[in-house]
């Protein structure tokens, strides 16, 4: 280890052999570096598999299949029985509902969680808390039977109440950080100039909260599109979204074909990778963190 004086007279240390090139990586490094390695391979190579399977006219086990067609995803795509088309719809009608639905409730909550202290704060946040931090299996089968007593079992409205669960609290902890951006001092403001409290909260807070409504939006929509075990519990012909249609081809007891099955995955998987790519263009992973 070389030494150096900096221009304010004090010693610093400097690593190295002096000669300036940076140290060698470590053993520790290099078994990093093959264990990321060979998880990125791992997971290319399945991703590659399903893609060139649902291309296929067949396959017996080789390296690449006996011929190669797209006819199964113009299948996939209008068949009745599979129906990607109409599960797609499905899939996006349930998730911009329960986004609406999750920002009209949980956009006012948070503002009254970040501005209002009250008995019992903690454990209503521990409360919003629970239906993210749990599995969905854990509840999912009382919801199911709630819903069904009620009668809306089977529905899109069902459907819609059963995501909600989990949605609502997840937009309210992701808008309160950005709740407590916007300075009292502004709105106190506004009140002095004889604004009500509507006013303020639209005009006033509102524009504020924009950037944070756009991320809570996109985050819920992407949350509610690989939403399984919800939808599955409380579906029915009608209202079964993308990811249920799969897993029901997948499982059919009269045996779907595998490329077909392959191609609605497909599908499930590029608007997944469309909706995620939408959501990280807009939304900076780092910037609800470090708003905290």
């Amino acid at each position: 280890m070389a030494t150096t004086t900096t221009p304010t007279g004090r010693r610093a240390a400097v690593r190295g052999d002096g000669t300036g090139r940076r140290p060698r990586t470590t053993a520790t490094g290099v078994l990093t570096y093959a264990a990321a390695g060979c998880f990125v391979l791992v997971l290319l190579g399945l991703l590659v598999s399903v893609l060139v399977q649902s291309f296929a006219t067949s396959w017996h086990g080789g390296w690449w299949p006996d011929g190669l067609t797209g006819s199964w995803f113009s299948q996939a795509w209008a068949d009745p029985a599979y129906g990607v088309r109409s599960h797609l719809a499905t899939t996006f009608e349930i998730g911009i509902s329960v986004v609406v639905v999750s920002l009209l409730a949980g956009v006012p909550a948070a503002y009254a969680l970040s501005r209002r202290s009250f008995p019992g704060k903690s454990l209503v946040l521990i409360l919003l808390l629970l239906p993210i931090m749990l599995p969905p299996l854990t509840y999912a089968t009382q919801l199911s039977s709630l819903i069904y007593t009620v009668g809306l079992g089977g529905t899109l409205t069902g459907v819609i109440l059963s995501n909600l669960v989990p949605a609502l609290p997840f937009v309210v902890l992701v808008m309160m950080p950005f709740v407590e951006q916007v300075r009292p001092d502004v709105e106190q403001a506004a009140r002095v100039l004889g604004a009500g409290t509507l006013q303020i909260f639209l005009r006033v807070v509102g524009p504020l909260l924009l950037p944070g409504v756009l991320a809570a939006s996109i985050l819920t929509l992407v949350r509610v599109f690989g939403a399984f075990e919800l939808t599955f519990f409380v579906s029915g012909p009608g209202s079964e979204s993308l990811i249920v249609a799969l897993f029901g081809a997948a499982s059919n007891p009269a045996g779907s074909a595998p490329p077909l099955v392959a191609a609605m995955a497909v599908c499930y998987m590029g608007t997944s990778l469309v909706v995620f790519a939408l959501a990280l263009a807009f939304v900076n992973p780092t910037q609800i963190v470090s708003r905290r």
